[in-house]
């Protein structure tokens, strides 16, 4: 242990703790902007800076740890005054319309410039120039970014991509996309985890509101929207509301109110997942021999880019099997289509989900209708819900609940818990058991695959056959596993991946809480809601009993194959042949 005085404060903190830790410690608060600990801890932006009795320097408090005696003042004139100046050369260098930006209210250097009562900026402005598609689900704006490296440490120490990196030198350093020209045509997986660290503006999703503003006031158009597992854990933090009261219901009366001729649960087809993927992987393993494994989740469209684009020998271990808001979208144009006596082109689908590539997805060649039209016309992040009900003037803590449409409105715990890693093995397993034994488990008996560990093992039997299998969340834990693999290893028969650390709950386009994890927090209302469901089984869902008894027959069959599985090699990423 070590002592020092923090602004006249004398404290005891363990030697090596940083001077912006001990000052937390002591209660006094020091600004910062690009720090992200244990992830950007680099001083980059200078905004921390204190000063330090005995030397002429200013200290940045993020990565100088104290000294025994250290004198520490954390808000003197020179460290007042050298934080200003630092944060109105970043200012210079970036646009400043606040009043247009998608992070206005939630910008960390909106927030420093005003507590730093910077009203006027001294010097000449100089934005880059540069621009990213603005038709890509991801995009960048160069004007905005404040060179805080904060999405090349998340992209390279989190999820392993590598998309971002600092190019050129000198005054013209900035950071871009690295190896190709364009942010369209590099390895990403569209997981938004870039976006959702960014202290600023710079990097946001697409935003699709006013197209389906468009579609809804369009009186050819019938809309239906469904809404993901994970959004119920979410939707309502913009507007300060906790998950109970911030629930399905009321978020399906305020998209009433927007204008939706049809709410439904994206559960209801996480449970059809379950149906279809947990029946091929029991046909798998009753025919190991004609067969690859481990066998991999596919209802995540980051890990599917991942996997194609740095592992393209696993993509045939992936399921067939479409992910929820693909077969929502296939059975709204094909089965709910012919329930309302319309064509399918009349159907606008909107999906709501925590997740850019899901925007992806849904354009992709391979996911269209039988007319050739897209399955899920347009998907929205909870952000973007969130910009369509305020849009709308609507007041959410004013509206009562409402009950989701029919047939689609149900689903069950098993489909509740796809938003958190680990839950869609846990819910796939538990129906698998059922469809091997006759009879359920104890709903909690596959429990083990639960948590935020980044990759997670267990070993479960069923009916006499021992089943391993692995869960990871976060594409840089995907990836030791994938190598872990290719090296002989680890050895399992199913894996659960999920692009984003903590599962859907922590996704990309999530609600943005600066420098806080938000996933830990999220996962357990899903599991919460699970336990109080009566219905815990995707298997004893009506109205998957119904779908399969009206229309599909089975999982599996020629139906069910054709409009709920899928060829993974149906689309490409770029430099895929």
């Amino acid at each position: 242990m070590v002592k020092v005085t923090i602004d006249g404060r004398t404290i005891e903190v363990p030697e090596k703790t940083t001077i912006l830790d001990a000052a937390s410690q002591a209660g006094v608060h020091i600004p910062t902007l690009c720090y992200m600990k244990e992830l950007n801890e680099i001083g980059a932006c200078r905004v921390c800076v204190v000063e330090v009795e005995g030397y002429d320097r200013l200290f940045t408090a993020c990565n100088n740890t104290v000294a025994d005696g250290m004198v520490i003042r954390t808000n003197s004139r020179k460290a007042r005054n050298a934080r200003k100046t630092n944060v109105k050369l970043i200012l210079s260098q970036h646009n400043t319309n606040c009043a247009v930006c998608v992070r206005s209210g939630n910008c960390t250097l909106q927030k420093v410039a005003n507590d730093l009562n910077i009203h006027t900026l001294p010097y000449e402005k100089k934005l880059e120039e540069n621009r990213g598609s603005i038709e890509f689900p991801l995009i960048r704006d160069y004007d905005k970014c404040i060179k805080c490296m904060r999405c090349v440490q998340v992209c390279d120490k989190i999820q392993s991509t590598n998309i971002w990196d600092v190019v050129n030198t000198g005054s013209r350093v900035t950071v871009d996309v690295t190896g190709v020209y364009r942010l369209e045509d590099s390895k990403c997986a569209l997981c938004g985890q870039c976006i959702t660290h960014c202290p600023v503006g710079a990097l946001r999703e697409r935003d699709d509101v006013d197209r389906v503003i468009e579609a809804i006031e369009d009186p050819e158009k019938i809309t239906v929207v469904q809404i993901a597992p994970s959004i119920r854990t979410a939707w309502g933090e913009p507007f300060g509301l906790d998950p109970e009261f911030a629930s399905m219901k009321r978020l399906a009366a305020a998209l009433r109110r927007v204008g939706f001729d049809y709410v439904f649960d994206t559960n209801f087809t996480a449970d059809l997942t379950i149906m279809e993927e947990g029946s091929e992987f029991l046909e798998k393993i009753s025919h190991p021999e004609k067969n690859r494994f481990p066998m991999f989740t596919s209802c995540c469209p980051g890990w599917l880019r991942f996997v194609k684009s740095h592992y393209p020998e696993f993509v045939d271990n992936l399921s067939s099997a479409k992910s929820p808001q693909q077969m929502f979208g296939a059975i709204t144009k094909s089965y709910y289509a012919e329930y309302l006596k319309v064509d399918p082109s009349k159907i606008f689908c909107v999906s709501i989900m925590p997740c850019l590539a899901k925007k992806a997805e849904c354009a992709y060649p391979s996911m269209v209708d039988d007319q050739g039209n897209p399955e899920v016309d347009c998907s929205l992040t909870t952000r973007e819900v969130s910009r369509l009900i305020r849009a709308d003037q609507i007041k959410i803590a004013e509206i009562p609940e409402e009950e989701l449409d029919m047939p689609f409105g149900v689903g069950s715990g098993a489909g509740n818990i796809f938003g958190a890693t680990g839950g869609v093995m846990e819910a796939a397993l538990r129906s698998a058991y059922f469809l091997v034994t006759g009879k359920n488990p104890d709903a909690d008996a596959f429990r083990a695959v639960r948590g935020m560990d980044g990759w997670k093992e267990a070993e479960f039997d069923l009916a006499g056959t021992t089943l391993r299998v692995a869960v990871t969340n976060g594409l840089g834990n995907a990836d030791k596993l994938l190598k872990a693999l290719k090296q002989g290893r680890v050895h399992y028969d199913f894996v659960e991946v999920m692009a984003c650390p903590g599962g859907c709950v922590g996704g990309g386009g999530q609600p943005i809480h600066d420098g806080v994890e938000m996933a830990g927090e999220r996962a357990p209302v899903l599991y919460s809601q699970d336990a109080g469901m009566e219905l815990r089984f995707s298997h004893e869902n009506p109205s998957i009993t119904m779908i399969y008894r009206d229309y599909l027959g089975k999982p599996l069959s020629e139906k069910s194959e054709h409009l709920l599985h899928t060829d993974h090699h149906g689309w490409l990423m770029p430099g895929e042949k």
